[in-house]
């Protein structure tokens, strides 16, 4: 099944759904069943959901948009179940930056909410006793509609303020802590705030609601994951490729055979390899297509190749390098100087020079 259903794009920024959010509909449709509901009240809270994700894709193009103002593309928005989530570039470094785009995304529900204040008659639903608020709000108006709306997206802000790093409210905490502290140091604070949240989250998850425990685990993973790569890019920081390229690496003839490169995996460690023919880079064997073609040994290396692949330089920052290799399917990579092959990284041989570097101290 594909991951993602493409809505199309806003401002160059594409607008996904992920397949998990018809889970999402049906369970709308069999909790409205259960409870007695009827044809009106589905369509009406599938429409209320819908409503909610267009906020919530206006929610994270603040963030995208803002951080395009600072130079930092965004790639895609996709749609969660139980939020969205813009593809940054990179995170802004700069502590007034992350804090500015940040608060960008909380401040569109802000305006959302400001602008349905003055549409509808807020101040009369407020002051309604609870048996009239129950009348009132149980029938499928517009004004119902855009009053659940507005109270979504005040719940919204609400929400996203909680510092569960790496939520919206975690980061605004991270970077205010960066005004003072190094980011590693401010990273691994809000990261520890965040897991501790977490934690919260799974216990009253439960014993109240489920969701909260996938929330939990999503924050709780999200925060390891953002604090583990921000020490790993502090690590990296003034190194290059050259110092942690493979240089005893095997190459191989377009011509060669499938036979021949399986000979090479089982009697090595080696399982990606360069295509050569006269010192030129003709393609990239890769681990999963060897496999899948193994029993057809007699096959040639240029009949599996991948001719589609990117090449660093020796002299490349291996920042650069690290957020290639996890924004990459495959995350192998020949490595030229002056135009000629020198060796060849990976994810594996880059994680083993980061844990081979000094521990950092702050």
């Amino acid at each position: 099944m594909k991951a993602n259903l493409n809505l199309g794009s806003v401002f160059g920024i594409k607008i996904k759904v992920h397949w998990t959010f018809i889970f999402l509909i049906i369970w709308i449709i069999f909790s409205e069943l259960k409870r007695g509901g009827n044809t009106d009240s589905i369509l009406f809270n599938i429409a209320l959901v819908s409503a909610v994700f267009a906020c919530v894709v206006m929610h994270e193009l603040g963030h995208a948009l803002t951080a395009k103002y600072f130079g930092i593309e965004t790639k895609k928005i996709t749609l969660l179940p139980i939020g969205g989530m813009a593809s940054l570039e990179k995170i802004p470094e700069s502590p007034k930056q992350e804090l500015l785009v940040t608060l960008a995304g909380p401040m569109v529900n802000i305006l959302i909410a400001i602008g349905l204040y003055f549409i509808i008659p807020v101040k009369e639903l407020m002051h309604l006793n609870f048996t009239e608020t129950f009348e009132t709000l149980s029938s499928f108006t517009i004004q119902n509609f855009l009053f659940y709306l507005y109270i979504i997206n005040i719940a919204l802000v609400v929400f996203n303020i909680i510092p569960a790093f790496p939520m919206d409210g975690g980061r605004i905490l991270r970077a205010l802590l960066a005004l003072k502290l190094n980011r590693v140091k401010a990273t691994q604070i809000a990261s520890t705030i965040g897991q501790f949240i977490a934690v919260l989250f799974l216990l009253i998850g439960l014993l109240y609601n489920p969701i909260l425990i996938f929330i939990a685990l999503v924050i709780f993973l999200g925060a390891y994951g953002e604090n583990q790569l921000v020490q790993h890019m502090a690590i990296l920081k003034g190194h290059t490729v050259k110092e942690s390229l493979i240089t005893n690496f095997t190459t191989f003839n377009p011509h060669n055979t499938i036979k021949d490169v399986i000979e090479i995996i089982i009697s090595g460690t080696e399982n990606n390899f360069v295509v050569l023919e006269q010192e030129s880079i003709k393609g990239l064997l890769y681990y999963q297509d060897i496999i899948e073609n193994a029993k057809n040994d007699s096959f040639l290396v240029k009949d599996i190749m991948n001719t589609s692949f990117k090449t660093v330089s020796s002299n490349d920052d291996l920042n650069k390098l690290y957020q290639l290799i996890h924004s990459q399917k495959n995350s192998f990579f020949p490595v030229l100087e002056n135009g000629k092959l020198v060796g060849v990284i990976d994810s594996v041989n880059l994680n083993e020079f980061i844990l081979l570097q000094p521990k950092l101290d702050y």
